[in-house]
């Protein structure tokens, strides 16, 4: 039979009780487990959903748990902690939603520096402005010339 588990809300309970006695922090291939010493008993921090033995993967995050539920003295038993075994987790989702966030804060930039120019230009006293004729008839005339060039391409011409 494995080591019976005792979950946060218990530990932090009975902590500000005063009734933990002792806390064991044990190293582990895979990182930390902790062992707490309560009354008679004696019973590994579970994790919350699993309900397994919790393991931490770095001793700062179980130092900072300790203190959190107001355990602040405690032993260390590192004979059986391998640094090579403590596995990190790649998130290559995360590293994806981060590039677009990136590209997504780049082109905002631009953009309202696209606005912040345009602004300025309409401002200026100095803008030329084209009749709206004018506009027209050259988006007219560009429209025609890319639906040449995609005949020709379609036709296996070169453009």
């Amino acid at each position: 039979m494995g080591l019976e588990t005792i979950d946060h809300n218990t530990l932090a309970r009975l902590a500000e009780a005063g009734a933990v006695r002792a806390a064991h922090v044990v190293g582990q291939a895979g990182g930390w487990g902790v062992v707490l010493k309560y009354g008679m008993a004696e019973r590994a921090l579970a994790a919350s959903r699993s309900r397994q033995v919790r393991i931490f993967k770095k001793l700062e995050t179980v130092v900072a748990y300790l203190k959190g539920v107001g355990i602040v003295r405690f032993d260390v038993d590192a004979a059986d902690f391998d640094p090579a075994q403590v596995k990190t987790y790649s998130r290559p989702d995360r590293a994806e939603a981060l590039r677009r966030a990136h590209e997504a804060a780049a082109h905002d930039q631009w953009f309202r520096e696209e606005v912040r120019q345009g602004l300025a230009e309409a401002g200026d006293p100095d803008t030329k402005w084209l009749p709206d004729e004018a506009v027209k008839r050259q988006s007219a005339e560009r429209r025609a010339e890319w639906a040449s060039r995609a005949a020709a391409l379609a036709k296996g011409g070169a453009a």
